[in-house]
């Protein structure tokens, strides 16, 4: 595993712990976090506000990563993340894209489907 692997690997094993600072100290600072289905937000205190607003309905939640690539400063990981959301489960399919500097992340991008995450939440 590259350096840069281990890095992403270490975050994803991170949000298990539903701490949005220690997920951000991943970040550089100013970092991107562009979760395709919304803006992208910038900046160590935006993706502390943005993380934290999404954590605070999860009572759990581990990633299961499925293929973890990378090539220079560029990491893929493909994972389902299994979450609880206010009491319902979510098996999400991933794909993160992440741009790596200095062993911090840039930028990421995180490609899901919407609806598998909303039907979810309404079963």
């Amino acid at each position: 595993m590259t350096r840069n692997e281990q890095i992403i690997a270490d975050f994803i094993a991170a949000w298990s712990r539903l701490d949005a600072e220690e997920l951000v100290e991943f970040f550089t600072e100013d970092g991107t976090y562009h979760n395709m289905p919304t803006r992208p937000v910038s900046g160590r205190a935006a993706l502390t506000g943005f993380i934290a607003a999404f954590l605070k309905d999860w009572s759990s939640t581990q990633w299961e990563v499925l293929n973890l690539v990378s090539n220079g400063d560029i990491v893929i990981a493909e994972r389902i993340d299994r979450t609880v959301v206010a009491g319902k489960p979510v098996d999400l399919p991933c794909c993160g894209v992440f741009e790596m500097r200095d062993g911090k992340i840039a930028v990421w991008r995180d490609y899901f489907d919407m609806g598998t995450y909303v039907a979810a939440l309404k079963a």
